[in-house]
């Protein structure tokens, strides 16, 4: 079974804004997935919208949408730990 994760920024509120350092760590994660083959090369990330198609298993969704959710509230070290530079 393959697993989606998806995130927005929209049911956070007025006040919730993500800063583009967030955005492009976000944005550079999602893409080194997508060239690991860990998800489908449909992923989407966005400005305010993230969403990864394909991610095999539930265990890993799971690790990827904690990462994405706490990367977006400002904390960088989950999804640095998920998806790392290689």
């Amino acid at each position: 079974m393959r697993w989606t994760v998806k995130a927005d920024t929209l049911t956070a509120g007025p006040g919730h804004a993500v800063d583009d350092v967030v955005n492009a760590a976000v944005r550079a994660a999602i893409t080194r997935l997508v060239q690991q083959h860990e998800v489908d090369f449909d992923a989407y990330a966005g400005s305010v919208y993230f969403m990864m198609h394909g991610v095999r298993g539930e265990e890993r969704a799971r690790e990827l949408a904690a990462a994405l959710h706490a990367a977006l509230y400002g904390d960088l070290e989950p999804l640095t730990s998920a998806v790392p530079v290689s």
